[in-house]
């Protein structure tokens, strides 16, 4: 068995932050499992590496013996979490909600134990919440520290419409803690705001305070932004074993390092001595491979992840264009279609940005030849091989 010390060096690896440290050490003295919270807005059907920074936590916890407390807001799904919003969020229908938390669940045991995590759902509670319990909660904040959230503080600034439903996503997340009786609850850095209100709610409801633990937010392949499936620069984690391989050996040497400390297994003593081979000249590629190998299997097999490997050596080390290479009649007119468009049509990126985006990284190929010129028009009658960073091709035929 561990002790405090070294269950809390797990638990710290990776962490942005943990409120109050002090406290958390005092529950993990107790020697009793703590019950640690996360909360997932069903607001999609599909997770990505993203989303499993936190999951990844949560095994942490689970495997020092922890109760897992897996909840799906399907109630606040309802809302729509206003976190990090400059307009108000369309509320999803109950059936929305319930297709995505179904396909939630089929995913998230990918990481963790399913005998060992309890699921529960907040409308299980909320919808039971006459109005006047709901009066009764909202009395327990006040407008003016709402307005202390970011968020809602820009958009109160800049004129934009606040809802006064959104008022009550926070509120309710909190109250999720008070109804679980929440040891500890895990959430995204941009949750913070969220899970203080959980702690506060607890105290006013007379139960013991949660602690709180932080996560970093994963960028995502462009290495700017949030991993976002809406911008395009996720790799989710039903993606096939060659997207998923194929994807992480995409992303630039630096992110490299980000995306081995927040999702990688191995132990800190592995990553240094990783981190002391580039030193010494090893190319970084090869860090590259192993890790993406490591999250395949995790995903999909042991086997899938070496055969993703080969299969990566054979297509670029070897430059061979894949055996499964797409084939599409693309409609471009008389006067032929832009290149950043064809790109978008093709599937090859999933926006005109994304496109202008990789053609001025050097990104976008022609047949074998390096495309610079955004402006270039491709016309009708003629059949391309079509190439976007080291893993998306077509075989586009224009007519």
């Amino acid at each position: 068995m561990l002790s405090v010390q070294e269950s809390l060096a797990i638990i710290r690896r990776g962490a942005e932050e943990i409120l109050v440290e002090s406290e958390l050490i005092e529950k993990l003295e107790t020697g009793r499992p703590l019950r640690i919270k996360a909360g997932f807005d069903p607001t999609a059907p599909d997770l990505h590496l993203g989303h499993t920074v936190l999951l990844n936590k949560l095994k942490q916890f689970q495997d020092l013996g922890h109760e897992i407390l897996f909840l799906i807001g399907d109630f606040t799904g309802m809302i729509g979490d206003p976190t990090g919003k400059n307009v108000t969020r369309k509320p999803l229908t109950p059936e929305q909600v319930q297709e995505n938390a179904k396909s939630y669940q089929e995913q998230v045991f990918k990481i963790l134990d399913p005998g060992k995590t309890t699921v529960v759902f907040n409308s299980h509670w909320m919808d039971k919440m006459s109005s006047s319990d709901m009066i009764r909660l909202a009395s327990k904040h006040t407008v003016a520290r709402m307005l202390e959230r970011d968020d809602f503080d820009k958009r109160y600034k800049g004129g934009q419409p606040i809802a006064i439903h959104e008022f009550l996503y926070p509120l309710i997340q909190g109250y999720d803690s008070v109804e679980l009786e929440a040891d500890v609850e895990l959430g995204g850095t941009d949750q913070k705001f969220n899970l203080l209100m959980g702690r506060e709610l607890q105290k006013a409801y007379g139960k013991p305070q949660q602690s709180i633990l932080t996560m970093p937010i994963l960028e995502g392949l462009d290495g700017v932004q949030k991993m976002s499936k809406s911008l395009g620069n996720y790799i989710g984690i039903n993606d096939s074993p060659k997207d998923i391989f194929g994807k992480l050996m995409s992303i630039s040497d630096d992110l490299m390092w980000r995306y081995i400390e927040l999702l990688s297994f191995r132990s800190l003593e592995d990553i240094q001595q990783w981190r002391d081979e580039v030193a010494a000249g090893t190319n970084p590629i090869e860090i590259k491979k192993t890790f993406a190998e490591e999250i395949v299997a995790r995903f999909h097999s042991k086997e899938e992840g070496q055969q993703a490997r080969e299969g990566f050596a054979n297509q670029f080390k070897k430059g061979q264009i894949p055996d499964d290479i797409a084939e599409i009649t693309l409609t471009v007119g008389a006067e032929g279609l832009a290149i950043a468009n064809v790109l978008k049509d093709t599937g090859l990126t999933v926006s005109t940005s994304e496109s202008f985006r990789m053609i001025k990284q050097g990104a976008v190929k022609i047949d074998s030849q390096k495309i610079d010129d955004r402006n270039l028009v491709v016309t009708q009658g003629n059949e391309h091989i079509i190439q976007v960073g080291k893993r998306k091709f077509a075989k586009v035929t224009t007519i």
